[in-house]
């Protein structure tokens, strides 16, 4: 069988499948899987065309991979074909571990288990299939390598998934803020010690790259829309599986009933194999389909979510600065139940709360380096004559409450002046 494929991709062009190992992964089922996850869960609610999938970015993560690999060699840095085929593999099954909707609904399925740590079982899993070939892979994406810039290239503040990811979601949503100049970072990437590093040629382009992410997330991934439907989604499957803890029968493929049934944290997923078995055949299929099939349930917490997310009839997110009051928090809460006639309880199916972080660069975790004429290393934000660059650093937190439309805006009385 011939499995030198080329794959047409919409942002890069032509990507070519780079061996016949590679080509057997991409065919197995845990990778076609993420043919059918979106990449960037409910943010097609807000640009209606961001419907690419996971699939699509690690695809476009290998290309920037061999792209990068192919520069760091042209600067005289050895890098054997073992270590090739495995950063190529690593930043290939990075996401393997993600669920339906991705990050969205990361820990309501599972509690407390990252999509890192199931891809990290799953790279184990294929390795024992395809006789130890992932080792070397695996010992680059848990950063156990001693050549650490191989790890930098799979997960760094300049690696490949990110210059994927903010490029290939710009393409699809269509906000331009987030093109970045990917060839010529890789471009100017080298290798200093080990450790991945940028000729200073390359400063302004990683600085753009930093601006890029920080206004991607404000406009795209942390829009108040999208994470206003992410939460009405998790609150939708969290009613499913109050429902069914207590007895109650829903319509659920098979995966996502075990899923509903069972309590499933960090302790039990790990030790009992079946609860993996039945995560790989999860995909964004089985919850759109149960939430077709609910939109008629007698329940009316769970029909009322479903309906809502399906037809786009969504809650109202406000996203501020600063907290909210507790006495006009206190204000939704009353007019949401009077509105609904909701109790107490049922209240958190429809208020919602939401602390939001977001930086775009941290220098205190792995800071970006600039090599300078001089071979010295300095770190970006000292080598940047950008004066915001220091800013961008910084963690910035927002405040959002999400609530329905139907009880309008909320005005607190003013208090009587003295």
């Amino acid at each position: 069988m011939n499995k030198k494929k080329i794959i047409n991709d919409p942002v890069y062009g032509f990507v070519s499948i780079p061996s016949g190992f590679i080509f057997d992964l991409i065919q197995h089922p845990y990778f076609q899987r993420l043919r059918y996850i979106k990449q960037v869960s409910m943010t097609h609610m807000v640009y209606p065309g961001a419907l690419h999938t996971r699939f699509q970015h690690v695809i476009g993560a290998m290309h920037l991979m061999q792209l990068a690999i192919d520069t760091l060699r042209s600067k005289d840095v050895l890098i054997s074909e073992e270590e090739e085929e495995a950063v190529l593999v690593a930043i290939l099954l990075h996401d393997i571990g993600h669920g339906p909707f991705s990050h969205s609904l990361e820990h309501t399925l599972i509690e407390g288990v990252s999509h890192e740590v199931i891809s990290s079982m799953l790279m184990d899993r294929l390795n024992e299939e395809f006789k130890g070939h992932l080792s070397l892979a695996i010992t680059i994406f848990n950063d156990n390598y001693s050549r650490r810039f191989l790890h930098q290239l799979v997960s760094g503040q300049l690696d490949t998934d990110r210059m994927d990811y903010l490029n290939r979601d710009s393409f699809f949503t269509g906000v331009s803020e987030g093109v970045i100049s990917f060839d010529r970072i890789i471009k100017m990437l080298t290798v200093v010690n080990d450790e991945l590093v940028v000729e200073s040629k390359g400063i302004y382009s990683v600085e753009k790259f930093l601006i890029a992410r920080r206004l991607m997330y404000w406009q795209v991934y942390l829009h108040k829309t999208v994470i206003g439907a992410e939460q009405m989604l998790i609150k939708a499957l969290k009613r499913a599986k109050e429902m069914s803890n207590q007895g109650v029968e829903l319509f659920a493929t098979p995966a996502l009933q075990h899923f509903l049934k069972n309590r499933i944290n960090a302790t039990n997923f790990i030790s009992d194999e079946i609860h993996l078995n039945w995560f790989t055949k999860l995909d964004d299929t089985d919850i759109l389909s149960a939430l077709k099939c609910w939109v008629d349930h007698d329940d009316f917490i769970l029909s009322t979510l479903c309906q809502k997310i399906l037809r786009r009839d969504l809650f109202r997110t406000e996203l501020r600065s600063n907290p909210f009051a507790e006495e006009e928090i206190e204000v939704y809460k009353n007019k949401t139940k009077a509105y609904f006639g909701l109790s107490d309880r049922e209240l958190e199916y429809f208020i919602y709360e939401q602390v939001i972080h977001n930086s775009a660069y941290s220098a205190e975790k792995e800071p970006i380096r600039i090599v300078n004429n001089k071979g010295q290393l300095v770190d970006i934000a000292e080598a940047s004559d950008l004066s915001n660059l220091e800013a961008l650093s910084k963690k910035v937190v927002k405040y959002a409450l999400t609530y329905p439309k139907e009880i309008g805006f909320v005005e607190l009385e003013e208090s009587p002046k003295d």
